[in-house]
């Protein structure tokens, strides 16, 4: 493979990993024009980057007035989580991936504005954590002060700042601060060992080592891997009891694991970091790891909708209480379900690397079903709040949410949520989404992500190559891809057919294609030339879904899915007086999907008649009489959409009545 034309400015810089498959375009190369992903890339633009930045930037979220206390320039106490300084820099990469499209300069000089912030308040060492520097406490003396995760966030930032810009006014933070913890970590010091929970840092060395070519930062990125399940299992002051063993990936080492444990978001961020480290040395214990605990997350482990993270508070074993994380094989709850907002876009960050890692087409089929569901629905319609926990059943009856105990969970999502991971992971997700549109392989390019777009980059050897999508994916199937521009020699075209797409067919220029197979990608050799064109039909059946018989939560209930679409019910779409536990579904329902123009922006919802249950029993256990039904003619609607019309309950899954 010719490096001469190596894309450096990608998200995932991995265009000279020796041990990938699938291989990035830069930012920018691919940029949405109409329909789904420009409509969420504009009000990314204009709503919610601006809208997030006004409140971290203010007193509501404090996060901007950290780091100019740590910098002397103001009085004041340390506010927010003490992983809130990673929660800033994650609205800032957001800020430079809406550059990147729009180049509006105003971005940048307020960037400029915070980076010379951000270098006053790092030490003259390279540390940099607000809280512990506006609090005096020590470094390194405990995990849950997040400061590895806030690093993980400082750098990449730097980096992709840098890739976008070419200033290095944050990427010189990042290398100081880099460098600093080389040297602290590069001893192997058993005393540090532990630290590393919520390992953002793991993924950014890496992107910095592509970046510098220094390799002490690939080097540090696997010594972190490494340490995680190096030291016994037992209680150390570093570690509070409940975060001991699985719960922070440490009970047995990554290379020796087979299973997804512990907390979801630090899973995928270490499961991530170890793919990157893979891609550049391609050690076969972890990948070999990383396929068994991908089976484990994704097959036996994961949501209708992609999401992670089965439960808030429970035990894996006698040693290993578990908070906001993965538990036993088929262990799904609908009601208690947590699936926090972070663990599912971190899904589609794992599947994303192991996409280029494979070139397996059943990733990218997750990274989709996560876009679609279990990470849009963590924002509202208007832009300007979130939901942090996302179960799949919300119904009153079950508990009390007046006075919910924690900032993490709601019925209704939040303007601001205390705990603010959330909010700017998912801002900067739907801001970089058209980078992971495409990817490049070894003679061409492979479509990965369906929006009406337009791609403008250099395949490998150098040559210029220009497509043109048009749909209305995801509420049409049907999906063009023109050629606009390409070289003139033989090239491939790997067109992805979704797993969830039976019977789609292909067409280049009108002649149909055959092998279209899904959930594999379709590759199409040729001397393609200007004007020819691809016709992609992807049926959108309106179908139903039921889980593994393991599931018990699930028994005799099933989802309705269009699509990559999951899909709900809500109370404002059910009888007055109505609970969502009194609505059941024949299974000879007729499904009639039309899209809405009217309903919350524009979105395919789809018409059917539920069973309305009126005599439910109140009591604990009860003898069983026949049912007394009604009818309703209702609506389901997308998952990501519920909670936009008041406050309601919903219900992925709606028991099934068998005729």
């Amino acid at each position: 493979m010719n490096t001469k034309y190596a894309h450096n400015k990608a998200i995932n810089a991995n265009s000279k990993s020796p041990f990938v498959k699938f291989r990035s375009i830069n930012i920018g190369d691919c940029q949405w024009t109409e329909g789904f992903w420009a409509d969420k890339f504009k009000q990314a633009e204009t709503i919610m980057v601006p809208h997030m930045g006004e409140l971290l930037k203010g007193d509501i979220g404090h996060a901007y007035n950290n780091f100019k206390i740590a910098a002397n320039m103001q009085d004041g106490e340390a506010k927010g989580m003490l992983w809130h300084d990673g929660d800033f820099y994650k609205w800032m990469e957001a800020c430079i991936y809406v550059y990147g499209i729009n180049k509006d300069a105003a971005l940048l000089t307020e960037l400029d504005e915070i980076i010379s912030v951000l270098a006053g308040a790092m030490c003259s060492d390279g540390y940099l954590h607000t809280h512990n520097q506006i609090l005096a406490k020590p470094r390194w003396k405990e995990v849950c002060d997040h400061e590895l995760y806030n690093s993980g966030h400082l750098i990449l930032g730097g980096v992709i700042h840098h890739r976008v810009t070419g200033q290095t006014n944050w990427l010189d933070l990042s290398i100081k601060h880099a460098d600093y913890l080389y040297g602290v970590f590069e001893s192997k010091d058993e005393a540090l060992a532990r630290f590393g929970f919520n390992p953002s840092q793991i993924m950014a060395l890496v992107e910095l080592y592509r970046e510098t070519g220094e390799k002490k930062y690939l080097e540090l990125a696997d010594i972190f891997v490494t340490m995680r399940g190096s030291v016994p299992m037992e209680l150390h002051d570093s570690v509070p009891y409940w975060f001991t063993g699985d719960q922070c990936q440490m009970k047995t080492p990554l290379r020796e694991e087979t299973e997804a444990v512990g907390h979801a978001v630090t899973g995928m961020y270490l499961y991530s970091g170890a793919a990157d480290v893979y891609a550049e040395t391609g050690e076969t214990a972890l990948i070999d790891a990383l396929q068994s605990i991908w089976s484990s997350a994704n097959e036996r482990k994961m949501y209708v909708t992609g999401a992670l993270g089965q439960c808030h508070h429970g035990a894996y074993d006698d040693q290993n209480m578990i908070h906001e994380g993965f538990i036993d094989d088929y262990l799904m709850p609908n009601s208690t379900a947590y699936n926090e907002t972070c663990a599912n876009i971190s899904n589609a960050m794992f599947n994303w690397r192991m996409l280029g890692i494979t070139g397996d087409a059943k990733h990218a089929d997750n990274v989709e079903l996560v876009l679609h569901n279990s990470a849009m629905v963590g924002i509202s319609a208007d832009g300007e709040k979130y939901f942090y926990a996302n179960p799949l059943r919300m119904n009153f009856g079950q508990r009390d949410y007046s006075d919910h105990c924690d900032c993490t969970e709601s019925p209704d999502r939040e303007a601001y949520i205390e705990c603010f991971c959330c909010p700017p992971n998912l801002v900067r997700t739907i801001a970089q989404v058209s980078a992971w549109a495409y990817s490049l392989t070894d003679n061409g390019v492979a479509v990965n992500l369906f929006g009406s777009n337009n791609l403008n980059t250099k395949l490998l050897d150098g040559s210029e190559l220009s497509l043109s999508q048009v749909t209305n994916f995801p509420w049409d199937g049907s999906i063009s891809i023109e050629v606009k521009a390409c070289k003139a020699e033989s090239f491939d075209i790997a067109v992805r057919i979704p797993g969830w797409a039976k019977d789609a067919t292909v067409t280049v220029n009108g002649e149909a294609i055959n092998g279209v197979k899904n959930g594999e990608y379709l590759t199409l050799s040729r001397q393609w030339r200007e004007g020819d064109k691809i016709a992609i039909e992807l049926p959108m059946n309106t179908t139903f879904v039921e889980g593994h018989p393991r599931i018990e939560e699930i028994r005799n209930q099933v989802a309705v899915k269009r699509g990559p679409l999951v899909y709900c019910i809500e109370t404002p779409d059910l009888p007055e007086n109505t609970g969502i536990l009194d609505a059941y579904i024949a299974s000879d329902a007729k499904f009639d999907a039309q899209f809405d123009q009217s309903f919350l922006g524009g979105m395919t919802t789809i018409k059917t008649e539920l069973l309305v249950r009126q005599d439910n029993t109140q009591n604990m256990y009860d003898e069983i009489q026949k049912p007394t039904w009604g009818s309703h003619q209702a609506q389901f609607i997308p998952y990501y959409a519920w909670s936009n019309r008041g406050t309601a309950e919903m219900t992925v899954f709606v028991p099934v009545v068998w005729k």
